[in-house]
């Protein structure tokens, strides 16, 4: 069998849903499926609006929440009229009764805790799959609705739940085993041992579905969004980009993470552990044949595979001679930005060992310069470490592909092409891997930048 996952944009309203659903009728007609659609673009945004207003006693979450019981009602009877399949279009209703209720308690005790967020932030993919499932049946296609909560079985970690895969795998065979028709399974969602609903966190649909294809030993799990594929660079930059047939599970980790969002590297693990191929589709247009992510793909002669770019970041550098065969500094550093909560995006440290600069998100700025200061403010009154200055309006760039391991000169093109074009670069950093070579320009350059390096190697 294979699994199927449908993002936001491409469920967002009953057009959209009819055209999934007629995606899904092809491919069921060639194989078994098993389907995972997240909530409609913009709903589980608009659930945690809701509850934001309740927490602050703001009766403006009644007028939040009748938005999206009309957007779930219009959508629910566009597809199926309001005479067909009335088991589910009262199930819609409970569930949005449920949800008024939680909100209204919400607003009594002024609090929403990260355990009541979850389970308000579930009802998005509970309604849409709901509503998915019922317009099959009303069009002849065997479909059943599957709350994910019943399958994936977490701790208590609520936003970002962990799962035991192991006792969340033989539940998925379990149930997915009993269904006859097609399976239409809520992403995002789980719950603990004691049934709490939890939430997986960021692309939670697409984690949901790489833990089904794992339970079901699947041939593949297809991602369907609004894009072809994959992409060499962002196309809103560079007119030249195109969609990479084939990529690594280790390139498409490396361009995830620098700031191509077709995937988040963490939802493939279970995929990945199983090597199970991931396909990327674009529902708008699916007779693209899509990017392929495997472990073994066909290999290609461009030194570089992909350009990916994090925007709005920030950089400090930590320098003084104080430094100099100092131990202890680089753990007080980032010992301090970790109990402020600061993600270190690119760390990048000279040999000298006179300085380290380290990159982060620009909204972390004063947060990070804080905790340097209160840790390590010492050492700057004693003049072993220079004053921190934070550089802002800042972009990440990273060239990413497994044909740069082991092949000299990849780093030694891309800064001259960028030296050429007349770009400073501010850090550099490579890892181990060899898989990726990142550097930090100025916010201005970046768009001249990413086509400068993709002429280099990509043109």
């Amino acid at each position: 069998m294979k699994v199927m996952k449908f993002g936001g944009s491409s469920v967002m309203d009953a057009e959209k849903i009819r055209n999934v659903v007629s995606i899904i009728k092809t491919e069921a007609g060639k194989t078994d499926v098993a389907v995972v659609l997240s909530a409609m673009k913009g709903i589980t945004d608009d659930l945690i609006n809701c509850a934001k207003l309740a927490e602050k006693g703001d009766d403006d979450y009644k007028k939040a929440l009748a938005g999206i019981s009309k957007r779930e009602k219009t959508t629910f009877i566009e597809l199926i009229g309001s005479d067909n399949e009335k088991e589910a279009f009262e199930s819609l209703e409970s569930m949005l009764h449920d949800l008024g209720e939680i909100l209204l308690g919400v607003k009594m005790v002024k609090e929403c805790s990260t355990r009541s967020l979850d389970l308000i932030s579930s009802f998005g993919e509970r309604m849409n799959n709901t509503v998915a499932a019922a317009y099959m049946r009303s069009i002849g296609v065997d479909a059943e609705y599957v709350d994910a909560r019943e399958l994936v079985l977490t701790d208590s970690t609520y936003g970002a739940a962990k799962v035991n895969y192991k006792e969340s795998y033989k539940r998925i065979k379990e149930r997915i085993d009993s269904i006859k028709g097609i399976a239409m399974i809520t992403g995002f969602i789980g719950a603990n041992k004691e049934g709490v609903t939890t939430t997986l966190g960021r692309n939670g649909s697409d984690f949901t579905a790489s833990i089904i294809a794992a339970a079901t030993d699947s041939s593949v799990v297809e991602i369907w969004t609004d894009v072809d594929g994959v992409l060499s660079a962002d196309p809103r930059c560079v007119n030249k980009a195109y969609v990479i047939p084939e990529i690594s599970y280790q390139e498409a980790m490396e361009l995830s993470y620098f700031g191509a969002e077709v995937i988040h590297p963490y939802t493939m693990i279970p995929a990945v552990d199983r090597d199970i191929p991931i396909l990327i589709k674009n529902t708008l247009n699916p007779s693209a044949p899509g990017t392929i992510i495997a472990r073994n793909i066909k290999g290609h002669d461009n030194p570089i595979t992909g350009i990916a770019s994090i925007k709005d970041v920030a950089l400090i550098n930590v320098e003084g001679s104080g430094m100099i065969g100092t131990p202890g500094i680089a753990s007080k550093v980032f010992g301090a930005l970790a109990e402020s909560g600061i993600n270190v995006i690119m760390i990048s440290q000279a040999s000298s060992e006179h300085s380290i600069s380290f990159v982060f998100r620009k909204i972390q700025a004063e947060r990070a310069l804080d905790a340097l200061n209160r840790e390590l403010g010492g050492e700057v009154e004693s003049k072993r470490i220079e004053k921190f200055v934070i550089r802002e309006d800042l972009e990440i760039i990273s060239a990413i592909g497994d044909n740069m391991v082991g092949t000299p000169g990849i780093a030694g093109r891309i800064f001259s092409a960028l030296g050429d074009a007349g770009i400073s670069i501010l850090s550099i950093a490579q890892g181990s891997s060899e898989r990726s070579v990142s550097f930090v320009i100025e916010k201005k350059h970046r768009d001249k930048a990413l086509n400068t390096v993709h002429d280099a190697f990509l043109s």
